[in-house]
């Protein structure tokens, strides 16, 4: 059995959002002067590797720790779409090739070759390939419980772009993962055992996780 981090860093002046403040990390205490170190971290829920709850779109349904533990583990479908162009939408002539890997309560996780690219360039800021509406209405046609892109979002950055897919999927109670890392080793498996674990944050829309994948060789 193997473990293999599918998780992004957060550290001060990390890559975030554009719109969301900037997050901070310091240390409250230091072990030289107080006897031991404790930090202070300010960030926006959705930043680095996180996950959306229904209630990021939708008031009136659940919250990131209304959700079921059990829904956040399970196979999952990596779809390498590595090299494809940027700001892409992906669609049913992406997900067709996988049809018969995916089904009801899979995890679809899109493999874009994004997470190489984290920076703060306008290609990783603004032109990430995202999950389009009709992508979307395919995998909720499907049956899955969680889909997860290496971009910035599940949606794009344009405008007509980034709603869609959230409005599709979160409406149905299907959780987004945002902002993975995907090692070049975890692309050797065509499905993992997937763990992203929520922080437990009352009344919030979403959560940073530490996303994992467990595979056997």
């Amino acid at each position: 059995m193997k473990i293999i981090d599918l998780t992004q860093p957060i550290f001060s002046s990390c890559p975030g959002w554009p719109t969301y403040k900037e997050t901070t990390v310091t240390h409250e205490t230091v072990v030289g002067i107080h006897g031991y170190t404790s930090e202070i971290l300010k960030l926006n829920t959705h930043t680095a590797t996180h996950l959306d709850a229904p209630f990021h779109f939708f008031a009136d349904m659940k919250t990131i720790d209304q959700m079921p533990l059990e829904l956040f583990v399970g196979e999952a479908v990596i779809v390498n779409l590595t090299g494809v162009e940027a700001c892409h939408a992906i669609g049913p002539a992406d997900l067709e090739p996988y049809s018969e890997k995916i089904g009801k309560d899979s995890i679809v996780l899109f493999c874009t070759g994004w997470s190489k690219k984290r920076g703060f360039s306008k290609e990783y800021y603004n032109d990430w390939p995202y999950l389009s509406g009709e992508g979307a209405e395919w995998l909720l046609d499907k049956g899955v419980k969680g889909v997860g892109i290496d971009g910035m979002s599940m949606g794009g950055w344009y405008e007509g772009t980034g709603r869609p897919c959230h409005e599709v999927l979160l409406s149905h109670e299907v959780w987004l993962l945002e902002e993975l890392d995907f090692p070049d080793e975890v692309l050797k498996y065509e499905t993992v055992e997937l763990h992203a674990v929520p922080l437990k944050l009352l009344g919030c829309g979403g959560s940073p996780c530490r996303a994992y994948a467990i595979v056997k060789d």
